[in-house]
């Protein structure tokens, strides 16, 4: 029988309800931070292989619901995510296997699995805010005009598609921030509301296919899928509901933080290489923290310098992440970078 009523399960319970609330503000995928805060709570033994089945099985429930919002709406291109899907859910479903080839003791696949989802955490830290530059750039040279209907790449896209399948299907981390922000180069002129809608189409296809091929192969945990479930749904609900009440810049670089951190930890816990030690490296993580939340905001106001930009102002990364945007609102940002280059073409020189 199944024990929910443990402090285990209500643990698991407030995680899924955390990062449920994340997932709703941010649309962001739940796995960059579900699986490392399951690992860090040491639910299944902490065995990697058993979080990452019981995080796709529960993600496979609450994406379902997303898509179902977006494809009610009309806001999918459907072309697209099907081309997508061709691509990803074969990888999707393959990875777990290639792991289990690769490595089938036990401690070697949880060492492996580990130093993978640091990894994963990491590049999904790094495409994120690749995607703010891309968007940053994109604002600067006039945006794009909308392409409701943009004619599909077929092989670009079942590259990206394969590729983000492989990494959810070993990881569970990296389909959103992959697919995402390879979506904005290929089809800079879809709406963000398609872009949206896109992804978690194709993504529910991907990651039962990854749940199942991991079920197969690790079984499944009920005492986690049935709380985190229980947590999740409600957190991912009431964060879509509170989103735009909720400064999303804060929110957002809160989140690199934090997936930059849970890579480096990880990759300590699983004492890869030049991290290898018998005890977790506290000051090391917390050093990475603290100059992740210096150093990023630092960066970015210098990649805005060499755009023309204040390092400050806007466009603002909640305003960025509105790219592309309707035309409306890209000639309102339009008008008031005009007035800002005008009022600074206007001040005398010091």
């Amino acid at each position: 029988m199944v024990e929910i009523f443990t402090l285990t399960a209500l643990a698991v319970v407030v995680a899924g309800f955390v990062v449920g609330i994340v997932v709703g503000l941010t649309g962001m995928g739940g796995g960059a931070l579900m699986t490392p805060a399951l690992i860090f709570l040491g639910v299944g033994g902490g065995q990697a292989a058993t979080i990452i089945t019981a995080d796709l099985t529960a993600a496979a429930v609450y994406k379902t619901g997303g898509a179902a919002v977006h494809w009610r709406n009309g806001s999918p291109h459907m072309k697209l995510a099907l081309w997508l899907i061709v691509g990803s859910v074969p990888m999707a479903f393959l990875g777990p296997y290639l792991v289990k080839l690769v490595s089938a003791d036990p401690d070697d696949l949880d060492h492996m699995l580990k130093v993978a989802i640091g990894f994963a955490l990491l590049f999904a830290a790094a495409t994120y805010a690749f995607r703010l530059y891309v968007n940053l750039r994109r604002v600067r040279r006039g945006g794009h005009e909308d392409d409701p209907n943009p004619t599909v790449r077929i092989v670009p896209t079942l590259l990206v598609g394969a590729l983000g399948g492989l990494l959810v299907g070993i990881t569970s981390v990296g389909a959103g921030s992959v697919i995402m922000v390879s979506l904005l180069m290929l089809y800079p002129g879809l709406a963000a509301v398609k872009l949206v809608g896109t992804d978690l189409v194709q993504a529910v296809p991907l990651v039962l296919a990854a749940s199942i091929a991991n079920i197969a192969i690790h079984g499944l945990d009920w005492e986690i899928v049935i709380p985190l479930i229980i947590g999740s749904v409600p957190g991912t609900i009431l964060g879509s509901r509170i989103a735009p009440r909720v400064p999303q810049s804060i929110i957002r670089r809160g989140i690199v933080v934090v997936l930059t951190m849970s890579g480096v930890a990880l990759l300590d816990k699983a004492g890869w290489g030049p991290l290898s030690s018998e005890e977790t490296n506290v000051w090391l993580i917390t050093g990475t923290g603290i100059a992740t939340l210096v150093l990023v905001p630092l960066v970015w106001g210098v990649l805005r310098r060499t755009e023309g930009l204040p390092m400050m102002g806007i466009p603002t990364v909640a305003e960025l992440e509105r790219m592309p945007m309707d035309a409306h609102y890209k000639q309102r940002l339009e008008q008031r970078l005009a007035r800002r280059r005008e009022s600074a073409s206007e001040s005398p020189p010091e």
